[in-house]
């Protein structure tokens, strides 16, 4: 088995990128602090073409020498807007008729594998900050809570692994439902 070279990849040009469809996905960060973890998730973002990315509260933004050293350039790819409030965002998305999905461990979550996304539909996930999570207000005008079923000692996982999982399981399902 030979490890492919990067010119064999055959990926599409940042213009390229730009231009083709989307899956129709939002990912918001919800005060996240961790550098690493917001340019993971551009990386993460990009693979599988996401929409956009809305960076909210505390969450860095690009150009940031922490962010690029995980996002790898992606952060030229993928389109995203920085906003102060996410509770405000979310209230606008959602006049908009975009469902919202807060990654949350709460009362009464849907599990990520018993939830079923309806086609044509645009959703916004959210990804809260790492030790506090999403912010009441904000998970009080959600659609949908999900959580990842976990079977060890601990009760999280990292945002940027939270999200492959979660963005993985979705676009999925989407791709699937098209």
């Amino acid at each position: 088995m030979r490890k492919l070279k990067m010119s064999e990849l055959d990926r599409m040009s940042v213009d390229e990128f730009k231009s083709a469809e989307k899956t129709p996905i939002i990912v918001i960060l919800d005060n996240v602090r961790s550098l690493n973890n917001v340019g993971a998730l551009f990386r993460t973002c990009d693979a599988f073409r996401i929409k956009k990315v809305i960076l909210c509260g505390i969450t860095a933004t690009p150009p940031h020498k922490e962010i690029q050293k995980t996002a790898l350039g992606s952060t030229l790819s993928v389109d995203w807007e920085y906003f102060e409030s996410t509770q405000d965002v979310v209230k606008d998305l959602k006049s908009n008729g975009i469902k919202i999905i807060a990654v949350e461990q709460t009362e009464n979550a849907t599990s990520l594998e018993k939830f079923k996304p309806e086609s044509n539909t645009v959703y916004a996930v959210i990804f809260g900050h790492e030790v506090n999570g999403i912010a009441q207000q904000v998970l009080d005008i959600c659609d949908h809570w999900i959580e990842i079923p976990q079977y060890g000692t601990k009760h999280s996982l990292n945002i940027s692994v939270s999200a492959g999982i979660v963005i993985w399981d979705l676009f999925k399902s989407l791709r699937l439902n098209q």
